[in-house]
């Protein structure tokens, strides 16, 4: 196998991993092994070791001696973190998207996102709405030139994105959410700096759950805080 194609198949089951943990097909708590991955990737060890490494390093695996490699529990003390990030730089995000000349591309995908979500809606797709919720959010980031602000902002929402999906289907008013995506394009698209900022702040508040009554719901999932 050639640099490029290990690449790609170690890149490829980092991807699939990591979807599965943040959609909680892979469950916080669960043991997993290189073995049993790789037989199910149909793929060598050396790739998916190269994943589990990854997936480590960004807190989303924890490897204990003797014992194996399991999914992490979920870290509330990160969750309010990420909560606190995005609560102030989405907001910043909406306000900047709509004071500057944003992209035409980006509208583009705006619009499109929203027809898609939509769709969705209609369907009760909740795993697809999620996707293209994230999606709606890191779009702008791109159009205002902060990709790497969007990056970061994703590291810090994994354990977010997990308490999120456990709730995705009963406490979501997702059709309050879409029309609040309309607005905030809506205001990107007429210039609108401190609309798009007031309605990205109530955005922020109606995506947010009750974390107590999913640690009650879901006790084993969740780690454990000192004292």
């Amino acid at each position: 196998m050639t640099e490029t194609a290990h690449h790609s198949v170690s890149e490829r089951a980092y991807s699939v991993l990591k979807k599965l943990i943040i959609n909680l097909d892979l469950p916080p708590g669960k043991k997993i092994t290189e073995n049993e991955i790789a037989e199910g990737f149909k793929v060598s060890r050396t790739p998916v070791r190269e994943a589990f490494l990854r997936l480590s390093q960004e807190g989303l695996i924890v490897v204990y001696p003797q014992r194996g490699s399991f999914v992490s529990l979920i870290d509330l003390d990160h969750v309010e973190e990420a909560k606190f990030m995005r609560k102030h730089l989405e907001p910043a995000a909406a306000k900047y998207a709509s004071s500057i000349e944003f992209p035409r591309k980006q509208l583009e995908e705006l619009e499109k996102n929203l027809n898609d979500q939509e769709a969705c809606v209609e369907e009760e797709n909740y795993k697809k709405l999620f996707d293209l919720d994230g999606e709606f959010h890191r779009i702008i980031f791109t159009g205002c030139h902060k990709e790497r602000t969007w990056k970061s902002l994703q590291q810090m929402m994994i354990n977010l994105d997990r308490i999120r999906m456990l709730s995705l289907a009963s406490h979501y008013n997702w059709q309050i959410i879409l029309e609040q995506h309309r607005k905030v394009v809506q205001s990107i698209r007429s210039k609108n700096p401190n609309q798009a900022e007031q309605v990205m702040l109530e955005h922020m508040k109606l995506v947010d759950v009750d974390i107590g009554d999913l640690v009650q719901r879901y006790p084993d999932y969740f780690k454990r805080r000192a004292g």
